[in-house]
């Protein structure tokens, strides 16, 4: 049986996949600077999420309004460890979890059908603090997912589960460093 709280993610030797969901107003001006720009916020805290399965569920498969296109967001492992070694778990006192850079919180994994699992998902709210050095420094590639999530929707909901489940990104236990594993909750 596997751990409760894992990061599952699709990663390389450099870099960790996250995802996020936006208007098609901030989604492509980013995909064509490939970076993040405006009208991206700056100024408020952006939630990162290396399952792709919490994010469909989260997006409803990017059809919820303000979330239609959904990104892959490449970026170096080092900014993730940078990220987590400043997160406050959301069940924190408040008072800590309002000083925080870095917010994680866990949500049900999900099945493909949007059932919620018997394990956990990490989310992970960058700060306003930390938003420029993630979207300048840590983000090393920006993809349009959008048209593979449609693809895979479509096959989930004509009863196609085998082909649709073949379309999703990979995803594996990432390594986590000790201390912040500890101090996150992350299972080995």
């Amino acid at each position: 049986m596997s751990p409760q709280y894992q990061v599952r993610a699709d990663y390389d030797a450099e870099t960790i996949v996250v995802y996020q969901a936006y208007p098609a107003a901030v989604a492509d001006p980013a995909l064509r600077a490939k970076r993040f720009v405006a009208p991206f916020s700056f100024t408020r805290m952006t939630w990162i999420k290396p399952s792709f399965l919490w994010l469909m569920h989260r997006s409803n498969w990017g059809r919820k309004a303000g979330q239609e296109r959904v990104l892959s967001v490449r970026m170096t492992r080092e900014g993730w460890h940078e990220a987590l070694s400043r997160a406050v778990l959301t069940t924190a006192d408040p008072l800590t979890v309002g000083r925080a850079a870095v917010h994680v919180q866990w949500d049900p994994e999900r099945s493909l059908r949007g059932a919620p699992l018997n394990h956990y998902s990490i989310q992970v709210g960058i700060g306003r603090g930390l938003i420029r050095t993630f979207a300048d420094e840590w983000v090393v590639d920006l993809t349009d997912l959008t048209p593979r999530v449609r693809r895979i929707a479509s096959l989930a909901q004509s009863g196609q589960a085998a082909k649709a489940q073949r379309l999703l990104p990979p995803e594996r236990v990432y390594p986590m460093p000790e201390e912040i594993a500890r101090r996150l909750l992350i299972g080995p």
